[in-house]
């Protein structure tokens, strides 16, 4: 703990965090609610949720009101949870992957957490791949230099590193940034949405007709994706708020962020998708803004929505470094962030240099992303709301504590009844899901055809879990204990 004492002063002494994975002190938590809402508005700035809405229009055939629908039930859903579970960070001071392993044991969180660090890696891919096409477009546009390897090369590893330069300076110079984004991204998307009105042929937008329910529900679930990968790290933007802040506001500052930019980008994806059919289905995510807005409000657009990228991966790669360290990484958070930022661009570049469809990509890993952290989401908050009764909700000192003499060692390192109910719900999420990749065995079910494999993930991971006897944390005796019979087994070994 010597360390992390050692590290006190880095939060409020300067605007480059270098606190890792230790618990936040009290005497460090002046975070304010209201700091979120631009966080999780800024977390949302992507052009990818227009391809989104486009791809409700073109592939699930969704009209305008339904598309509306789908946009609000995910970002409802979605961010409920995030904001939900991220009471859990001012609770225990400390990020997500870290509180979990007072859920999953000292050992047993590594396994839930190596899924969840490989899924960033995707995600992180996703973006920086999204972020460098933004910027050959605009090149493009304004300079009319076309795309070629070597610039993609260039392109996609002056945006990871600026990625990584971001997200290593920590908690307060994101939230500068994103106070800042979410102002420039909110005037020039209105002036986008005064362009559509007043361009788009409506006529064409309401007459088109509904789609099935079925393809509601299962873009309802394609949507939610995005946000359901936030939900193991919304503690981490939560620890430095004061134990006193309001649970009620943590969760409406996280959804109306969210919702203030998901459900008009998802429908204005959708308005364009009717006037351009071919949207859902170009070559990669961003170009077709040059097709459809004039100039002089494309560039800046794009440029505002490259820095909502950046910013969106700043935010991921935050989380990451904490996910490496606490998974025994021996490195500090900003070079333990710089893995995920070789591995994004090594992955962008056969993203976009070697996959045939940027699109069909995204939407499988969007399915993929959002059953492999829901079994994480259903087995913890049963371990949170058990919790919520709690003198001592998380213990600090035995969070750090990766011994046997850890409140949080249970049986071996391990949890088993989390590990129970995470695997066989992740077990059974697979099943449920069909992709390009695989089909499951429970696929042509209901659930599997209605695209509610990340729900019903949740569901048996929080039902296992709680119908499972409440696991019992190792008091202080039995940890002296531990420590006395290891002490004793060392000096007989002597």
């Amino acid at each position: 703990m010597d360390n992390a004492s050692n590290l006190s002063t880095a939060e409020s002494g300067g605007a480059i965090e270098t606190r890792g994975i230790e618990p936040v002190p009290d005497h460090e938590r002046h975070g304010r609610v209201r700091e979120l809402f631009p966080t999780w508005v800024a977390a949302n700035i992507s052009v990818l949720l227009l391809t989104m809405g486009a791809a409700l229009v073109v592939f699930n055939k969704l009209n305008f009101w339904q598309v509306l629908i789908v946009a609000a039930c995910a970002a409802l859903a979605s961010f409920g949870m995030v904001g939900v579970l991220s009471v859990s960070g001012k609770w225990g001071g400390a990020p997500g992957a870290m509180l979990s392993r007072a859920t999953f044991g000292v050992r047993g969180n590594l396994f839930p957490g190596a899924i969840l660090w490989v899924a960033r890696f995707g995600w992180e891919t996703i973006n920086a791949v999204t972020g460098a096409y933004a910027v050959l477009t605009v090149l493009d546009l304004v300079f009319g230099i076309k795309s070629n390897t070597p610039l993609i090369v260039v392109t996609l590893f002056a945006f990871v590193a600026c990625t990584f330069l971001v997200s290593g300076m920590g908690r307060k110079a994101l939230n500068v940034c994103n106070k800042w984004s979410t102002y420039l991204f909110g005037i020039f998307s209105v002036l986008v949405l005064v362009y559509l009105i007043a361009n788009i042929k409506w006529d064409d937008v309401f007459s088109k007709p509904a789609g099935t329910t079925a393809m509601m529900i299962a873009g309802i679930g394609t949507i939610a994706a995005g946000g359901i990968s936030w939900v193991p790290t919304g503690p981490d933007f939560a620890r430095y708020l004061p134990h006193a802040a309001s649970g009620k506001k943590i969760v409406g500052a996280t959804i109306s962020g969210a919702g203030l930019v998901m459900v008009p980008m998802v429908l204005m994806g959708g308005v364009m998708a009717v006037a351009t059919p071919d949207l859902a289905e170009a070559p990669d995510p961003v170009s077709f803004l040059g097709d459809i807005l004039p100039t002089w409000l494309a560039v800046p657009y794009l440029i505002t929505a490259i820095v909502g990228m950046l910013l969106i991966n700043s935010l991921s790669m935050y989380s990451a470094g904490f996910t490496a360290q606490t998974m025994g990484v021996k490195l500090p958070r900003a070079m333990a962030v710089s893995i995920n930022a070789v591995i994004s661009l090594v992955g962008g570049l056969l993203l976009m240099l070697v996959a045939k469809s940027f699109l069909s990509s995204f939407i499988t890993f969007l399915i993929l992303l959002a059953v492999s952290f829901s079994a994480w989401i259903g087995v913890y908050a049963v371990d949170m709301a058990r919790r919520k009764s709690r003198a001592v909700r998380y213990d600090a000192e035995a969070l750090m504590d990766t011994g046997r003499t850890s409140r949080y060692w249970y049986v071996g390192g391990f949890c088993w009844q989390a590990m129970t109910a995470w695997a066989v719900a992740l077990g059974a999420g697979i099943s449920f899901t069909q992709c390009d990749w695989f089909t499951g065995p429970l696929a042509s079910t209901f659930v599997g055809k209605y695209g509610l494999g990340w729900a019903a993930t949740i569901a048996i991971s929080a039902l296992i879990m709680a119908v499972l006897p409440t696991p019992r944390e190792v008091s202080a005796a039995d940890a002296a204990g531990a420590a006395a019979d290891d002490s004793e087994r060392v000096k007989v070994g002597a």
